[in-house]
Parts: structure tokens; C-alpha cells; sequence
């Protein structure tokens, strides 16, 4: 007799750096239905961890705008903010292992000497062995190896990394004294007990770096999906940063229907309140229709109708 399956348990994780917009609530919708259609739970985390990003009132805004919406959330809304501690005894177990290091180098420093990497110049070891004379600690940078690190997903196609050649190694905590996203989502998704983790597509290759740090800490690998992202007329990604045009909490139903329609589900009828959108859109998801393609298109990214 085989074993039950482990209870669904999904999250909506936001940083608050704006109001909510149609980017966000694609990628919140579809965790939100993957995991009610699952009879899962639902959480919501503020990555806040960064506070030079975080702006005042958006964490309220953004909760205020998904209760507006219809959006339920299980047990208390959590603050990365407040969760330092988790991710220093994490970085602390990964140094006192010979997993993670101190760095002394700058930008500067680093983009004079390096090549280029995936997502810029690639770190290049010199901080590796210890620090150099003269040089302080600033950051603490983890250790890759030279394997490759590979990654199913639900709706991308499966995404291999050479972690060396690749990414580099990588900062776990930054110059400022800010945990790195990459350690703090991997730790909090952990410490939540996620299954299932749906999301935007610009997070899909920073998902190897992510196994890789729940592998060397000895955590659960949860499941992943990507999202398509949300572009605007320019191709460029929706972002809070470019004063993306936030969703209006008054005018639930075209925002839902546009995002629901992006994610490529069936539409429920015309007439159809709140409530009923709920339902439909619950009982009728399904992950197989989202489009793969990380450059799927929104030709109208402010819904009218």
C-alpha cells in the first residue's frame, strides 16, 4: 500500500516595494488556485528582508488589495523582516561546514577581473581560499561546485545549470548585512513547510541555486512551477519599480478574468459575481493549459473588461 500523499501547502511571497499589479496578481492567482484545487492551504509571506527596497504602506496595500479581491490566506501573514535570526544560523551552519565564506572583494573589484556569468560577471575565487592580506570581510559567498545542478518544473521545460561555470559562487549575505534572497526564501519556504511553490517566470533559473542550498541544508525540495511573465507594450516585465499600474480593488472581476484568461483557463460566464468567479476559477484550474514560454506576451497590461 503506498503512502498519502503530503498534504499541498502553496504561498503568495511579495516584496513590498509597490501596490499590487497585474504581474503580481498573475503569479498570485495561480498559486492561490493550484493550491485551493488541491484542497491545499494557502500562505502569504512580506520579502521585506531587503528594507532599502521596502516602501512604506505597500506590505498593507498589497494584503488590502488581496482580501478585495477574494483572496483567503491561511494563519498569519509573515515578514522575512522579522526572521533574521533563521537565516543567520543557516550561514552560520554552511561556514561552520566549509560550505560558505567570507568576501572581501567589491563590485568594483570583481567586474574588473571577471568573466561573464548567466546573470553577470562570474565570481572569481578570490576570497576562495581565505582573505587576502589587507582585506575585511563584506560579504559571505557559498561554495558551488562544478556539477550540474537540474530542475523539474510543472510548466517550464526542465532547466540544467553548470553551477561553475555558470552562477559563480554566489552571495548568501550581502556587503549591507542583508540576507540574499536566495538563502532567505529557501529557509522560509522550508521553516513553512511549502510543498508547492508557483511563481513567476524570472525567478525559473534561480531555481537550480535554490536546490542546491536546500540539498547542503538538508531540506525538503519542494515542487516547482513558473508562471509567464506580464509585459508591457515595450516587452519589458511589469514591475513596481517602473510604476506598473496597480490593480484596482474597487473593480475586482476585470483583473481576475484578464489574469485568469493570461494563465490560459477557461473563463467562467459573463454574469458571474465574485463568489462565483471564485468557484468557477477553483474548480475548473488547471496547470496543464498555463502557457510554458517565459516570453509569453500581454499585449494589454491594464484590463478594462
Amino acid at each position: 500500500m503506498s503512502a498519502p500523499a503530503a498534504p499541498y501547502r502553496g504561498r503568495f511571497a511579495p516584496s513590498p516595494t509597490g501596490p499590487l499589479h497585474l504581474g503580481s496578481l498573475v503569479a498570485a492567482l495561480a498559486s492561490y488556485l493550484d493550491a485551493r484545487a488541491a484542497a491545499g492551504q494557502w500562505l502569504v509571506r512580506i520579502e521585506d528582508v531587503d528594507q532599502t527596497r521596502a516602501v512604506p504602506g505597500a506590505a498593507d496595500g498589497i494584503l488590502r488589495t488581496l482580501d478585495a479581491l477574494g483572496f483567503t490566506w491561511d494563519g498569519p501573514v509573515v515578514m522575512q523582516s522579522g526572521r533574521t535570526e533563521l537565516y543567520d544560523a543557516a550561514i552560520e551552519a554552511l561556514k561552520m561546514a566549509g560550505q560558505a565564506y567570507d568576501c572581501g572583494c567589491s563590485r568594483a573589484e570583481i567586474a574588473a577581473v571577471a568573466t561573464s556569468g548567466n546573470e553577470g560577471p562570474l565570481y572569481p575565487g578570490t576570497c576562495r581560499d581565505g582573505l587576502p592580506p589587507g582585506k575585511q570581510p563584506r560579504s559571505v559567498r557559498l561554495r558551488v561546485p562544478q556539477d550540474t545542478v537540474c530542475c523539474a518544473d510543472r510548466i517550464a521545460p526542465r532547466l540544467c545549470q553548470q553551477m561553475a561555470s555558470e552562477i559563480g559562487d554566489f552571495v548568501i549575505r550581502r556587503a549591507d548585512g542583508y540576507t540574499a534572497y536566495q538563502l532567505a526564501v529557501v529557509v522560509d519556504d522550508a521553516d513553512q513547510g511549502i510543498s508547492h511553490v508557483v511563481r513567476g517566470a524570472d525567478l525559473y533559473t534561480s531555481t537550480p541555486r535554490q536546490r542546491y542550498l536546500q540539498g547542503l541544508l538538508g531540506l525538503p525540495l519542494p515542487a516547482y512551477a513558473h508562471v509567464p511573465l506580464v509585459r508591457g507594450p515595450g516587452g519589458l516585465k511589469l514591475s513596481k519599480q517602473d510604476r506598473a499600474r496597480p490593480v484596482d480593488p474597487t473593480a475586482p472581476l476585470p483583473a481576475l478574468r484578464y489574469a485568469l484568461r493570461f494563465l490560459g483557463q477557461a473563463e467562467p460566464p459573463e454574469r458571474t459575481d465574485l463568489a462565483g468567479f471564485w468557484r468557477w476559477a477553483i474548480s475548473h484550474w488547471d496547470i496543464g493549459r498555463v502557457p510554458p514560454s517565459t516570453e509569453f506576451a500581454c499585449p494589454n497590461p491594464h484590463p478594462t473588461n
